[in-house]
């Protein structure tokens, strides 16, 4: 079982990720480790040349990292990210972007993992990210 339920992090969203919710990001699915988020389709996320800009694409996939980081440690508002790294692999059309995230290695102080984007209805990976979350040390 996640240790974050899609309402706690959507609570979590509005209440403390305001950039997440002013572009409308949202988490769809969580299981232990993994995470699935959603970029609603906006005109604003568009570049020049009609394509969704590098740092919408960057910021759903750090927040669909920072979900699935929580599913395994739970609610723990002080893990921030350390390094992420994204190859772009094609031009996005227009439409909801997707973000697939999942754990690839969770020791006591990091959590390594990466992230697949993707457009809605079309499988092909838009972009793939690693990341790397800081876990602060707990207060027992």
């Amino acid at each position: 079982m996640p240790r974050i339920t899609t309402q706690a992090m959507a609570a979590l969203t509005r209440e403390q990720l305001p950039f997440a919710e002013i572009l409308g990001f949202q988490v769809e699915t969580l299981g232990p480790g993994s995470a699935t988020a959603r970029a609603p389709y906006s005109n604003e996320f568009l570049r020049p040349g009609g394509t969704i800009s590098g740092p919408v694409m960057m910021s759903l996939a750090d927040y669909a990292m920072y979900a699935a980081v929580l599913t395994r440690i739970g609610l723990v508002e002080l893990a921030v990210t350390t390094n992420l790294n994204i190859n772009f692999l094609r031009r996005p059309e227009p439409g909801d972007l997707l973000a697939r995230a999942h754990i690839i290695k969770l020791g006591r102080r990091l959590a390594v993992g990466e992230v697949e984007l993707l457009i809605e209805g079309n499988d092909e990976l838009v972009a793939h990210v690693t990341s790397t979350y800081s876990i602060p040390p707990r207060s027992d």
